[in-house]
């Protein structure tokens, strides 16, 4: 009888080095996109704007978000996830160095959509080509080491804060925002495609994965006004061009994109499509409230400086970090649906706690990290949980829109916690909003809501694209149908 091989011998140094480059991006985008959370009060005080005005600006990324994971997820199914994956670290590096340039809110808010597209793509593109590059047993792994790479670039840039800003000021943190850019490029050059996108694109052509949205004029024309109408609307919902507006333009761009997910997914796949984009706007709207305000209420309601919300941020990145880590292996063990929800279940003691603490630097930086590690480390499977749902020939694109359209909670996270904020104070309405939402992903996730809808017009499909199917008989099989 052969021993098996440790987990770690089983990845191949092509695919630790496939592994690497897409982490190199990842951290990139954590750092070009945690950038603005940690200079908006610098930025509110240049600009003279009120705090939920100085919150739009991080919606502003969220809101081009389901455009760039659509096309940048298109063009990785079509022409490889490589491509996509470059095309999108310039995309959001251009925004990034634009950010600098801002001479008022609208044009720092435009610079901002261009990052959201590019991390939108990097989104799709690196983790469909993470995901399919690894063995099938340890692809929660593969996804909790990738999205990693995402809160060591928070580390990153809080770090750069603490020295660039007292001196020089915001606006040079995003020009050096630009700089890495090249070694993430430079690392990518040389890539192999993904496994499974190569084994599916041999001697055949490949589609294109939106043409059920292009076939016919009609039906072409109808879908670009459709686009048009959601980014307008969208646009202005999270800029005070729709003051008086905001819920019949809300609804306006919820309509346009429902539309697009019942097309995409065809009439057995709608459903799946349109609960995927729910649980994970559900899932973006508990966990960016802290992301994006965490160093607001720092400065504004703790009075920490710069070096004291450095360390505080150094707590919660590492934490998420550490959490993603954790997510991957226990991903494996329990299944990545059981995983997502206990590990979302312990997190809520730590909830209101973090908020609780007002003069214990050690202590508060404990519970960031503890809490973080929690709730927004196990993020790091949901990867591999959304893909699973799609097969490989549309999964870029699919895991590009269906992503990118439900972190549409990320644009309402930070505005709604800053409303919140001004009947309470801000650590309270940071609390309440992530403690309810969160047991709400734990009923999405832990009840597999989005299978189970699934399964009412498609009850062949199988439950998870990106394992092999095994005999019912076999414990790895029965740990995989739960998961």
């Amino acid at each position: 009888m052969t021993t098996p091989l440790p987990w770690y011998r089983e990845v191949s140094p092509r695919q630790w080095k496939a592994m690497f480059a897409a982490w190199i991006g990842y951290l990139l985008d954590g750092f070009d996109f945690v950038l603005i959370t940690l200079v908006l009060t610098e930025i509110a005080d240049e600009f003279d704007l009120s705090d939920a005005s100085a919150a739009g600006l991080v919606s502003g990324a969220f809101i081009t978000r389901w455009l760039g994971g659509a096309l940048l997820g298109a063009m990785g199914d079509r022409y490889g996830r490589k491509p996509a994956m470059i095309a999108s670290i310039l995309l959001y590096s251009l925004g990034t160095f634009a950010c600098g340039f801002a001479w008022d809110y609208f044009s720092l808010f435009t610079a901002r959509l261009l990052i959201g597209m590019g991390m939108a793509g990097e989104y799709s593109a690196s983790a469909t080509y993470v995901l399919e590059s690894w063995p099938a047993r340890v692809r929660n792994r593969a996804s909790g080491f990738l999205i990693s790479g995402f809160a060591g670039g928070s580390i990153l840039a809080a770090e750069l804060y603490k020295w660039v800003v007292p001196h020089w000021g915001w606006r040079p943190l995003f020009w050096i925002g630009v700089l890495p850019v090249i070694v993430a490029l430079w690392v990518r050059r040389a890539l192999p495609e993904a496994g499974d996108w190569s084994a599916t694109a041999r001697g055949e052509a490949r589609p294109n994965p939106f043409r059920p949205l292009f076939t016919g004029r009609r039906r072409a024309s109808l879908n670009t006004a459709l686009a048009m109408a959601a980014s307008a609307a969208l646009f202005c919902v999270f800029t005070p061009l729709g003051e008086g507006m905001v819920w019949p333009l809300a609804l306006l761009a919820a309509g346009c994109l429902f539309a697009f997910a019942a097309q995409l997914g065809g009439r057995r796949r709608w459903v799946v499509y349109v609960a995927l984009m729910c649980t994970v706007f559900c899932a973006f709207l508990y966990s960016w409230p802290i992301q994006a305000l965490l160093p607001t209420y720092l400065k504004k309601e703790l009075g920490y400086d710069p070096a004291q919300v450095t360390d505080m941020m150094f707590y919660a990145g590492f934490g998420t970090m550490a959490g993603c880590w954790l997510a991957g292996f226990t991903g494996d063990w329990l299944g990545t649906r059981r995983a997502y929800a206990w590990t979302l279940l312990a997190s809520l003691a730590f909830v209101f706690p973090v908020f609780a603490v007002q003069d214990s630097l050690v202590g508060l930086g404990v519970l960031l990290f503890f809490l973080l590690a929690l709730s927004q480390g196990i993020s790091g499977i949901l990867p591999k949980y959304i893909a699973g749902h799609f097969p490989t020939g549309s999964r870029a694109a699919s895991l590009g829109f269906v992503y990118n359209t439900g972190a549409l909670g990320g644009a309402v996270a930070p505005v709604l916690g800053a409303h919140l904020a001004e009947g309470m104070s801000l650590g309270r309405a940071l609390a309440v909003l992530t403690f309810g939402l969160t047991l709400l992903v734990i009923v999405l996730v832990g009840g597999n809501v989005p299978q189970r809808l699934g399964r009412l017009s498609d009850p062949e499909g199988p439950d998870d694209h990106l394992v092999p199917e095994r005999p019912l008989s076999s414990p790895a099989a029965s740990v995989e149908k739960a998961g």
